[in-house]
């Protein structure tokens, strides 16, 4: 067994290379709330009296809808890339399309429906993030990396948190209490996100055109912040995760004061 120091130093220092492709990847997470995304943003404070106005137990359910989706994702969505119809829906394009049919379904029928809607919208999310994860190299029906895709829905719910770090180099737990740990951390994130989503939503018929554009806005944030999370776990793997973090901090933290000053 190795020990701790002996597991450093197979660790090789960081170039000039891998220094660029981590604060490429900083600029990626800052990137990933663009202008659509702020869009969706934007439709969504319109409506979002119609979620304030709404009974406690109302608002409860987004809660646990976010829980439940979470759970039929992590389930289902690596059984699901098996199969011709699994491979035939299999790219991020696809994963889009099927994500922006399924939210133009869900809207047309206001806040009941786009409930009813998220399981497989969260789905397609999920199983767009794990071919993220195959792209750097991971398994994506291995169970470590179905928990790192869900750890992915753990991103800041305005797009400035970005993802968080402290999964990257974690050996997470495969225990069926693991799992539900992991999602008890990540839901609360991920239902303020929701929030939004399902604000654009809450108004019948018209809710169809924003929960199309919502899933397909939804789909591209979270995809792009498996690109980093992952990305960043294929350098992690070579490099260590403390010599790693500190380049993306510091250029996250660069970025944050060029934009105050821009």
């Amino acid at each position: 067994m190795k020990t701790i120091n002996a597991e450093i130093s197979d660790k090789s220092p960081l170039g000039d290379d891998e220094r660029a492709r981590i604060r490429a990847l900083a600029d990626r997470q800052r990137r990933a709330n663009g202008v659509l995304m702020r869009a969706i943003n934007f439709v969504g404070t319109q409506v979002e009296d119609t979620l304030k106005m709404l009974p406690k137990g109302a608002r409860g359910q987004i809660d646990a809808a976010a829980r439940a989706a979470l759970t039929h994702s992590y389930e289902v969505a690596a059984k699901s890339r098996s199969g011709a119809l699994g491979q035939a829906v299999n790219t991020d394009r696809m994963h889009k399309v099927m994500a922006t049919l399924s939210g133009a379904i869900g809207g047309f029928g206001g806040l009941p429906t786009a409930l009813a809607e998220l399981p497989v919208a969260t789905t397609m999310i999920f199983r767009a993030v794990q071919g993220v994860a195959a792209q750097y190299g991971e398994d994506p029906a291995d169970p470590e990396t179905r928990l790192q895709a869900l750890a992915v829905f753990g991103a800041g719910e305005d797009g400035e948190d970005g993802i968080d770090t402290s999964f990257l180099g974690a050996r997470l737990g495969l225990s069926g209490a693991a799992v539900h740990t992991l999602i008890a951390r990540v839901a609360p994130r991920f239902a303020a996100v929701l929030t939004q989503k399902l604000a654009t939503q809450a108004v019948p018929i018209l809710g169809a055109a924003a929960g199309a554009g919502t899933n397909y806005a939804f789909t591209q944030y979270y995809v792009e912040m498996a690109h980093v999370h992952f990305g960043l776990r294929q350098i992690v793997r070579e490099h260590g995760e403390d010599a790693v973090l500190d380049v993306f901090h510091a250029a996250l933290a660069k970025r944050q004061v060029t934009d105050r000053d821009a």
